[in-house]
């Protein structure tokens, strides 16, 4: 694999516009977390995913590339004539069942359609038939109240394959879905028009650091939270307090403007799974 020496003027400098980047993505989370106060919307890309700002915000410039001067600075990187570079080999030694894992999923997401259409029932079918205090959000009111709330779920057709997604449905709403997703069926299953795999992909950009530049890292975070606010959008909930003005999926016009957002997001997420994928294949090939 040839490999890109970065003068550290050079790396120093893209660094420090990614700690910027990363600031500012993350100033009004870090902010709340001192005040203690929640946001059901924003809060999801750090409590759900494991990535927190301070991990988000290191900088990596991903395999391939060596940096002047650097040291060794964080696990997975060698020493090699004066400039630290990602070890490939250790890397997978360590990770290699993560990457090969994330190249078959990618590589089928990428091969299959956007379905669409789904208008964001999954969050609906996480409250079907529970009183207030039960929902998973219990400080903010249900749109429609309880009974219109289960009205909507039992009135379309529920069809969620994400398996992540589907394992919060209650109870009831369970038999209503007219597929069965599993955790061992995700490769199988997974789809670029699903909301909650285009968020994913940030899930799986992070689990593979340092090998994936932090460049797009951060892009595959934008994504996820510009898919996060449609997600709770087109949720159930009344978040109107946040200035989170309701994509209403229980009309035509709602449902068409759910339709537009969800196809311009397939459209982004494959962009980032080609990027991705070309540093699975990387790392697989170099190991």
């Amino acid at each position: 694999m040839a490999v890109r020496l970065l003068p550290r003027d050079s790396w120093v400098t893209i660094q420090s516009t990614h700690h910027d980047r990363v600031d500012r993505a993350t100033s009004a989370h870090r902010a709340r977390r001192q005040d203690a106060r929640a946001h059901p919307v924003e809060d999801f890309l750090f409590t759900y995913y494991s990535h927190r700002p301070a991990q988000l915000r290191r900088w990596h410039p991903g395999v391939g590339v060596a940096l002047e001067g650097a040291g060794r600075p964080w696990r997975f990187y060698v020493e090699r004539h004066g400039a630290s570079v990602v070890d490939v080999e250790e890397f997978l030694s360590a990770r290699g069942d993560a990457v090969r894992f994330v190249r078959d999923l990618l590589r089928a997401t990428l091969d299959r359609p956007a379905h669409l259409g789904c208008f964001g029932l999954h969050e609906w079918a996480m409250v079907y038939r529970l009183d207030q205090d039960e929902v998973r959000h219990a400080d903010w009111p249900l749109r429609l109240g309880g009974a219109g709330t289960d009205e909507v779920v039992e009135s379309h057709t529920v069809r969620c394959s994400h398996y992540d997604a589907y394992r919060f449905f209650t109870p009831s709403a369970r038999p209503l879905n007219s597929v069965a997703p599993q955790r061992d069926t995700q490769v199988l299953m997974e789809q670029p028009g699903c909301l909650h795999a285009g968020m994913d992909v940030y899930k799986w950009a992070y689990k593979l650091t340092p090998a994936v530049p932090s460049e797009l890292v951060m892009d595959c975070f934008d994504l996820a939270r510009d898919v996060r606010l449609l997600d709770m959008q087109a949720a159930p909930y009344d978040l109107s307090e946040l200035d989170v003005e309701p994509v209403r999926i229980e009309t035509a016009e709602g449902k068409a403007e759910y339709v537009r957002r969800q196809r311009a997001f397939a459209a982004r997420g494959q962009d980032l799974r080609r990027r991705l994928l070309a540093v699975c294949e990387t790392v697989l090939h170099n190991g």
